[in-house]
């Protein structure tokens, strides 16, 4: 057969330009120039991983575009998905497919570089080995690839790769980038909301490096201007709600919201990508295992307890664990030490990747704003996400000393380390805040962050930085 037919109907800048694009989102998500800077620049395969459905083929064809924009032909440029079910017909051989594939590119080069793009790789049986050849045979190409993160398999192909492919891992969308989404035509906003992101990124870098000179009175974080403060609001109870997966937003009504959200990110990521990946014999229980996770995010879990309360053994579960982590389902902290090089095994606290997975399953609503126990829980959550992208950690525990805790300590390097306490309620009191202090006094922290509910708790105050939560997390893509 003709492999070019495949091509033709993932290619519709070859024929129609002007319509080719008309149907692709606008907004751009900020690590979207990182990534094309790194296509443009680098000479390594690119890959873009993450979960299911948060935008990887969006932001590939967005790059299409753009090099199209800036005088790339179109002819030059080569897409396709490689989940295409007429490329697991019979008569198709994936070696030929390839191969055919290159030679294609390689006609069409003449005097100027081929881009190709492949979608859902880890569909095409061992396409590492593929790149591989025509990589290290320095084709005139440049390859993009894309891949979901809920596959082991993909990131064991990976391994392959090393020294000739970067990644770009990327996640559901922020609140910030669910602001800046819901936001895009009001330029006033945006500004307003860019200008806080530049100064407090300045800022936090700042934490980074020389955390012994941290002072909201030396270096200013503007605060959020009262005009937009309900604006912001709005959007974080949204956001609460609905989450970071964009697909989500347009669908017309909260059930066939979780529907969607179930099975997409719990079904097919446990019971396809998982079972096929590791050979899981009973996939129900690492579903049982997983709503487990679900149903307190934050909480402090210990394994020899939870095998009780599930009524599985407990080797099950350390082996459940690290799969729900790969697949970018949950995450872990595990309790602070100060030295970083021990191991310490024991408890750990579990956060979830995206909030909404949580509704969905739980067949929670609107209902959820009004817990305020709950959103405690969120908060904390959320806040965690966001240090995961503070740039310079090191590393992110907990501390536990008996009945005191610290939400979270942030290892800067170099002995330095930023407590972190969430208490996202309207009335803070000192008592509250005797942990963090007591930590700052015996580690000779200089300061640490409190992140509120008020928005008028901000700023520096008894050597701890106040800042309120929608606040904070605007500092973090």
């Amino acid at each position: 057969m003709e492999y070019k037919e495949l091509l033709i109907p993932y290619n519709p800048w070859w024929e129609n330009l002007e319509k080719a694009f008309e149907r692709l989102p606008s907004f751009h998500r900020p690590i979207f120039d990182e990534i094309y800077k790194g296509l443009k620049e680098t000479p390594q395969i690119i890959s873009i991983t993450g979960p299911r459905r948060v935008g990887k083929s969006t932001i590939i064809k967005q790059i299409v575009k753009k090099l199209i924009g800036e005088g790339v032909k179109p002819d030059k440029i080569i897409y396709y998905s490689m989940d295409d079910p007429a490329l697991f017909r019979s008569e198709v051989k994936h070696d030929k497919f390839f191969d055919s594939l290159m030679d294609e590119a390689r006609k069409k080069a003449d005097t100027h570089q081929m881009y190709i793009f492949l979608d859902e790789v880890q569909r095409f049986e061992r396409w590492e080995l593929f790149l591989k050849k025509y990589y290290d045979l320095h084709y005139p190409v440049r390859f993009a690839i894309s891949g979901s993160a809920s596959s082991p398999i993909f990131k064991k192909s990976r391994e392959s790769l090393i020294g000739r492919i970067k990644d770009f891992h990327i996640l559901p969308f922020s609140f910030r980038e669910f602001l800046l989404f819901h936001n895009c035509e009001n330029t006033l906003l945006i500004n307003q909301l860019n200008e806080i992101y530049k100064t407090g990124k300045a800022v936090m870098g700042m934490l980074t490096k020389h955390p012994e000179y941290a002072d909201l009175q030396g270096v200013s974080i503007p605060p959020i201007p009262l005009e937009i403060r309900q604006n912001v609001e709005e959007n974080l109870e949204r956001f609460l709600i609905e989450g970071g997966f964009p697909e989500v937003w347009t669908l017309p009504d909260w059930e066939t919201k979780q529907s969607y959200l179930f099975d997409n990110q719990v079904e097919k990521v446990i019971l396809e990508d998982l079972v096929l990946a590791v050979e899981l014999r009973k996939p129900e229980m690492l579903k049982r295992f997983y709503i487990s996770m679900l149903e307190n995010p934050g909480r402090e879990i210990n394994f020899q307890q939870i095998s009780k309360t599930l009524g599985i053994n407990r080797a099950s579960i350390e082996k459940y664990f690290p799969l729900l982590e790969m697949t970018d389902l949950i995450r872990h902290v595990e309790k602070f030490t100060k030295s970083q090089i021990k191991v310490r095994k024991g408890n750990v606290k579990c956060y979830l990747v995206d909030l909404a997975l949580r509704n969905a399953i739980l067949r929670i609503q609107e209902s959820l704003l009004k817990d305020t126990q709950v959103l405690g829980l969120y908060a904390e959550n959320l806040v965690f996400n966001a240090l995961k992208k503070w740039e310079g950690t090191v590393n992110i525990n907990y501390l536990r000393e008996k009945d005191s805790e610290v939400d979270f300590i942030v290892y800067l390097g170099a002995s330095n380390y930023m407590p972190i306490e969430v208490k996202y309620k309207e009335q803070v009191q000192d008592i509250e805040l005797r942990t963090i202090k007591n930590f700052c006094k015996r580690i000779k922290c200089s300061t640490g962050i409190v992140v509120t509910k008020k928005w008028d708790a901000f700023g520096k105050k008894e050597d701890l930085i106040y800042m309120p939560l929608p606040h904070f997390l605007l500092l973090f893509d």
